[in-house]
């Protein structure tokens, strides 16, 4: 299989002004994460797909490749699924442009669920284990079938815990996707569904149309930025990393 990353990177943000250029150690998070994904040796292409100057400046100048966006777009993947028709490949990932600190391992398990023929949509889930994080809306959450296909995304805590002696573990979705291409081209001409635009999770538009979601689950992901706390937590990470001679 060829198999492409996709970065959608919008400047934008509503919770954290021009999150992607922030500076990290020296590099701004979209360079982090371009690299991030390169560096996973997972990918025949590595692209980033923007509606800035500023972040195509970034990534060019480290050589990296760049599709500007023509529009606005609902969401990050309209916005790849409009570059992709183009591209040659037969799956395509979204990595998140404010996912600085994506690995292998995680990637490598999402792009082997494409292994069967059946999987048009995958993407990662994690265990949460802090009641802050599970009560967060800022924290999607997702719960599964026996044959780890999605349920429902949900920012509110899912399940509800009517019994508290029953065993639970709680799931946050990590936002990267995989996608054949032809599920990924169907993606934009789908209309907005009524739970997408309630919680405003973009994901919600394939299960609500009967598209299946096969999740793989992870232990760790790296630190996502989402707020002005994620900074913080990823520069000390960065300093940590670099004190052990990894950076």
């Amino acid at each position: 299989m060829k198999v492409c990353a996709l970065i959608p990177a919008r400047i934008g943000s509503t919770r954290l002004a021009n999150k992607l250029l922030i500076d990290l150690e020296g590099k701004p998070v979209i360079r982090r994460t371009y690299e991030a994904a390169l560096q996973t040796g997972l990918f025949d292409q590595v692209i980033v797909v923007t509606d800035s100057d500023e972040i195509e400046s970034v990534i060019r100048s480290c050589g990296g490749e760049v599709i500007r966006s023509t529009r606005a777009y609902e969401s990050g993947t309209d916005r790849i699924a409009a570059a992709a028709q183009d591209i040659e490949a037969d799956i395509f990932i979204n990595v998140q442009g404010d996912e600085p600190f994506v690995q292998h391992q995680p990637l490598a398990q999402l792009i082997a669920l494409f292994q069967d023929a059946e999987v048009q949509v995958g993407s990662i889930r994690k265990p949460i284990y802090e009641k802050t994080l599970t009560d967060s809306p800022h924290i999607v959450k997702v719960v599964c079938d026996r044959y780890e296909n999605a349920l429902l995304f949900s920012r509110s805590p899912i399940p509800y815990a009517r019994n508290p002696e029953a065993s639970l573990t709680y799931y946050q979705h990590i936002g990267v996707y995989g996608f054949r291409k032809t599920a990924l081209l169907l993606f934009p001409t789908l209309a907005q569904t009524t739970l997408e635009k309630v919680e405003q999770l973009e994901q919600l538009r394939f299960l609500e149309n009967g598209i299946a979601i096969k999740m793989t689950t992870v232990s760790e992901m790296g630190i996502g930025i989402d707020v002005a706390d994620d900074i913080e937590r990823a520069i000390a990470y960065l300093k940590q990393q670099s004190g052990a001679g990894e950076l």
